[in-house]
C-alpha cells in the first residue's frame, strides 16, 4: 500500500496456521494484501500458536516446518500489515464456526473482507467451510473471497518430502531452501579434528529435520549473541551432516554445518539458521578415519558446486 493511501478502520483478514508458508500459503495471503491495498484496508494474517493439533489430538507435535518467529518474518515479507497470533486453547477449539466469525473475525479484528484457501474449515471439529464462511460474513458483514490451491503443496507433504530426505523438492514446494534453526552449541569437536570444523546446532523440540544424511546448502547467524558483530547476517554455503555420525560409537542425533573453507569461526552461543538445498547421500560407516575424510572431501566438493 503506498504511503498516500488513508486506512480505514476494517481489515482484510487471512487465516492459516501458515506452517511453512509454502507456495500455497504465499498465494493465499499474497492475494490478501492485494485486496488490502485494492479497498485502502489494513491486511492481518491471522495464525495461531501452539499448533491445533496439539491442543485437539493431545501429545501429538507435527514437526514444525518454521519457527514462529520466522513464520512471522516470512509473512510480513509477503507484505501484511500485521501477523496477528491467536492462542490456540480448548475453549478456542470448542468454538462454533458462528462464535468465531463474531468473536475473532469481526469483534477482533474487524474483518472487511476474509481471504482463504479453498480448502479452508474452521470452527469446533472442522464444522464451518467456505460456504459457511460466506454465510456468516453476510451476517457480519464481512466479504469473503476464495482462493484456489496450489495443487499437490501442503505443509503435510512438505514434512513427508523431508523425512524422506528430498529437500530439493521441499525446497521447490516452500519456494526457498527448508530452514532448521537453533543455538551452536560444544559437540564432540570430531570435524575440527578431521580439518572441517562445524557448528552443532542445537534444535528446537519438534523441528522438522531433514533424514539422516549429508546435504548441500547454507549456515547463517540470525542473531549473535556476545560474538562479533560481523557475523550477524552472515551467510555462507555449507556441507551439512544430519544423523548419529555411525563411523563414532553412540553419537546422539545432531544437525552439523560446515562453513565451506572456513576454520575461523567461533560460533558458539550463536542463534543460526541452516538452510537445506539438496541431499548429497546417506550416511555410511567407513572402515577408517582416511576413507571418511576422503569422503568428506567429495561431499565439500559437491556442497560447493550446487550452492555456487
Amino acid at each position: 500500500m503506498g504511503p498516500g493511501v488513508q486506512r480505514s478502520g476494517g481489515s482484510v483478514v487471512t487465516i492459516g496456521v501458515f506452517d511453512g508458508v509454502h507456495r500455497g500459503h504465499r498465494r493465499v495471503v499474497s492475494r490478501a494484501v492485494e485486496v488490502a491495498g485494492e479497498r485502502g484496508l489494513r491486511s492481518v494474517a491471522l495464525t495461531f500458536e501452539p499448533h491445533p493439533a496439539e491442543v485437539v489430538r493431545p501429545g501429538s507435535h507435527p514437526p514444525r516446518l518454521t519457527s514462529a518467529r520466522r513464520r512471522a518474518e516470512l509473512l510480513k515479507e509477503l507484505g501484511v500489515d500485521a501477523v496477528e497470533v491467536l492462542e490456540f486453547t480448548l475453549d478456542v477449539s470448542r468454538l462454533t464456526p458462528a462464535d468465531f466469525a463474531e468473536q475473532v473475525l469481526a469483534d477482533r479484528l474487524r474483518a472487511a473482507s476474509v481471504v482463504v484457501g479453498a480448502n479452508f474449515a474452521f470452527g469446533h471439529k472442522a464444522a464451518g467451510d467456505v460456504e459457511t464462511l460466506r454465510a456468516l460474513g453476510e451476517k457480519y458483514d464481512f466479504s469473503v473471497e476464495v482462493v484456489p490451491l496450489v495443487e499437490g503443496v501442503s505443509s503435510t507433504a512438505i514434512r513427508e518430502l523431508l523425512t524422506d530426505g528430498d529437500a530439493a523438492t521441499a525446497a521447490h514446494e516452500l519456494g526457498r531452501p527448508h530452514r532448521v534453526e537453533g543455538v551452536v552449541v560444544r559437540g564432540y569437536q570430531r570435524g575440527r579434528q578431521l580439518g572441517f570444523p562445524t557448528a552443532n546446532v542445537e534444535t528446537p523440540p519438534h523441528t522438522a529435520i531433514p533424514a539422516d544424511g549429508v546435504y548441500a546448502g547454507w549456515l547463517q547467524c540470525v542473531a549473535v549473541g556476545n560474538l562479533p558483530a560481523l557475523y550477524e547476517g552472515c551467510r555462507w554455503p555449507a556441507a551439512i551432516s544430519v544423523g548419529t555420525n555411525p563411523t563414532f560409537e553412540g553419537v546422539p542425533r545432531t544437525v552439523e554445518a560446515y562453513a565451506l573453507d572456513r576454520d575461523d569461526l567461533e560460533l558458539y552461543g550463536a542463534h543460526v539458521a541452516v538452510d537445506f538445498a539438496a541431499r548429497l547421500r546417506g550416511n555410511t560407516k567407513f572402515d577408517s578415519i582416511e576413507a571418511l575424510v576422503a569422503q568428506i572431501h567429495a561431499d565439500v566438493d559437491e556442497a560447493r558446486r550446487l550452492t555456487a
